[in-house]
């Protein structure tokens, strides 16, 4: 069970929409079988959502998004986790990191508009008694985001057949 589990989180990683009945014939393998184990993936929290990957610049939403560096002090008995658990519940916080390195934690931030990320950092963010400080890096584009390029510029790899 755990090689198929293997096998079909490699498979969703790449496509998340590939359909029970494909998946079985990827794996070679029945399709109540491979529906247990997606089930056990999906209630061991190993899968925990299936999210499309979106190219945003061609869209007509307009938003901030920024990574948010963040030295802190540890605390006593709870490590990063106390402070952890306190941000990712912000609604701008769409990912959170422990980091090695110069910084602790990375934070994936989102907004509507570069006030309200500011708003975020100063009067959420550096207000914990924790944070010693922030560097904040504003994201300009995207070229690649798990795995996927936006803008692959294609090429004919075809042979020149000459007379």
């Amino acid at each position: 069970m755990v090689d198929l589990q293997h096998e079909l989180i490699r498979i969703l990683r790449k496509d998340c929409r590939v359909p029970l009945e494909q998946l079985a014939i990827m794996t070679g393998k029945d399709v109540n079988e491979v529906a247990e184990a997606l089930q056990q993936l999906e209630d061991d929290k190993i899968i925990l959502r299936y999210v499309p990957i979106i190219n945003w610049d061609k869209t007509d939403r307009s938003f901030v998004e920024a990574m948010i560096e963040v030295k802190v002090t540890p605390q006593r008995e709870q490590g990063f986790d106390a402070l952890a658990s306190r941000l990712y519940h912000f609604n701008e916080v769409k990912g959170l990191y422990l980091m090695s390195g110069e910084y602790d934690l990375l934070l994936m931030v989102e907004a509507a508009d570069l006030k309200s990320l500011a708003l975020f950092v100063s009067e959420k963010l550096s207000t914990f008694d924790t944070v010693i400080s922030t560097s904040t890096s504003f994201v300009l584009k995207r070229y690649k985001s798990e795995g996927v390029i936006f803008e692959q510029v294609e090429t004919d790899d075809r042979l020149v057949v000459s007379p």
